[in-house]
Formats: C-alpha cells, structure tokens, sequence
C-alpha cells in the first residue's frame, strides 16, 4: 500500500511538472523563433554553405541559417561542411591542413545528403566564404553553427567572432559530440548549445522514466533528425534491410513524441527537425510539435507556411 502511494504520488507530480515545469525550472530566454531554417543555406536551391545561398534563404523567408564550420591552416574560420574536400571540390584538399588562399572552389554540381536524386546546379559563387563574411552580410539573422571538428581553436575563433559582431543572443552552436559541446558551452556560456547526441539519449531516457520535469538542462535547442525520413525512397541510394527499417520505425516511435516536445517548449527549448524537404515531411514535423524545420528548400517550406497560417500563428512570432 505504502508502495503505491509512494508511486502514485510520483507519477502524479512528474505529470504535473510536465505540464507546468516553471513551478521549477525557469524558462529560457530566447529571443527569437525560427520555423523555416535553411539547411547549410539551402542546398537544394544553390550550392551548399555560399554567400549566394544564405542570401536567397533569406530573400525567400528562412528564419535562421544552418551552416558549418573548420578552421584553416592560417587560422581562418571558413564555412564548410566537410573537412576533407574531395567530395565539394574534387580535390583530396583538408582544409586545417590548407591555407584560406589556397581552398579550391567548389565543384558546378553537387548531390544532396539527404535527396539523393536531386543534384544542385553551380553559379557563379563557388567560393568557400568566411564565418566573418556571413556575419557582416546577415547581422540580424539568427545562425545555427555545428561546430564540426574538436579544435579548441576553432571553438575559440567562433566565440570571439559572435562576440565581436554582437550576435550572442542570435547565434545557436554546437555538435554531436557531448565534448564539443562541453567545450563550446565552457569558452561562452552566453551562446545558447544544441543536444549532443549522448545528451538526446539521455533525455529520452529521462522522459519515459518520468525524471524529465525534475532535472534542469542547460542546453536551449533539440535538434535531431527525424527518422521516417530514412525509410522514404529517393532519400538514400542504397535500400535498407527489414530489421534496419523496425530499427528505424522504433526510433520514430520513441523520438517523435508531441508531450516532450510539448514540455521542451513550456521550459522555453525550441525543437528543431532535419532534414525535411517536401510538404508531407513538414506536415508531420508540425503535427507533433517541431518548433522550426531544417531543409534544403527553404523556399519550398515558405509557400508550405503560405498556406499555412495556423501553424504560424501557432507559434506566435517569428524573428524579427
């Protein structure tokens, strides 16, 4: 009897503190909210991480730019998904081994991650760019850097360039890796961080055993892939087999869950989708509560949002 009670009693606080977590927690302050975050400025639309790319995702609506980071054997912080340029540029270049002058530009046509039949076409900007040069160009737009190697150098860079255009409360920073984002969160605690990957694990853990509402978390953004993608044809080149797909049913199952995004939200952390590319996708990812999606077409998720106002009248404000 007495056990009961001490369960009952448990269950019954865990879901009050769910629903209202302030009784806790404060709320985290962020200033702004992005819905349609153009990923590594839009890769579908013009070649990845370019000056030409960020600005068209902006001209079209995006709210927030996801872009990635290296630093170069001179100590420039550039704006690259890929360490090894093999695959951008044709060429087996490392970029920390390399110096700024030296990166190759980036090939006419590249294939997406995450649509593999798609291939984005080349203009005229096939150049590497600077983090500083994308920070002078969009001042007032939030961005989202995935830090993308261990290098205390690189992590050092990037803070004193948030610092030095003002963009500490507009910028978003991170990794997969939980000693990255240890280091990030260490050099400036001031630049809000992303879950790790160890870290959306053990949140998940901490949701379904009901200690979630208990336990802070300094991290302000969730931002993890959804799985149903995986399982669509025409996003991977190769088909997977039967038990890698009820691998990735269950993580769907487990991962999409509308009461954690719920409760992330009420405690003021904003859940972030990847990467989404068509109206059925978007769809889903606001059915269960995403608070912003990560694509390559970011004028594709603008007419979407055209003709969707409930979803961002649901979500109040976007970033202005």
């Amino acid at each position: 009897m007495i056990l009961l009670a001490i369960v009952g009693g448990y269950v019954a606080t865990s879901m009050l503190l769910l629903r209202f977590p302030y009784l806790l927690h404060r709320r985290k302050n962020i200033r702004f909210r992005a819905i349609n975050i153009a990923h590594r400025g839009g890769a579908g639309e013009n070649l990845e991480n370019t000056l030409t790319a960020f600005r068209h995702a902006v001209e079209v609506g995006c709210q927030m730019l996801e872009l990635d980071c290296h630093i170069t054997r001179d100590g420039q912080v550039v704006v690259c998904h890929d360490e090894d340029l093999t695959r951008i540029t044709g060429q087996p270049v490392v970029i920390m081994d390399t110096l700024y002058q030296d990166l190759p530009l980036i090939n006419n046509g590249l294939r997406l991650d995450f649509h593999c039949n798609h291939v984005t076409q080349g203009g005229d900007d096939r150049r590497i760019p600077l983090l500083r040069e994308v920070f002078e160009s969009f001042p007032g737009i939030p961005i989202n850097i995935d830090i993308k190697v261990d290098n205390d150098d690189l992590i050092n860079k990037v803070s004193e360039l948030t610092v030095q255009y003002n963009r500490e409360d507009i910028t978003v920073w991170g990794n997969r890796s939980s000693q990255i984002v240890h280091k990030c969160y260490a050099v400036n605690p001031n630049i809000p961080v992303l879950f790790s990957v160890r870290r959306v694990l053990h949140l998940i853990v901490l949701f379904y055993t009901g200690l979630l509402p208990f336990v802070p978390l300094t991290e302000s953004f969730y931002e993890i892939i959804m799985p149903s993608i995986l399982l669509k044809s025409g996003k991977f080149p190769s088909a997977f087999t039967s038990k890698q797909r009820i691998f990735f049913n269950l993580c769907d199952f487990i991962l999409m869950n509308r009461l954690m995004f719920a409760h992330l939200r009420r405690r003021g952390i904003q859940t972030y989708l990847w990467v989404l590319n068509d109206d059925e996708e978007y769809e889903r990812a606001f059915y269960y509560g995403a608070d912003g999606i990560m694509t390559d077409f970011p004028s594709r998720l603008s007419r979407f949002l055209e003709n969707r106002p409930d979803i961002v009248d649901r979500y109040g404000t976007l970033h202005h």
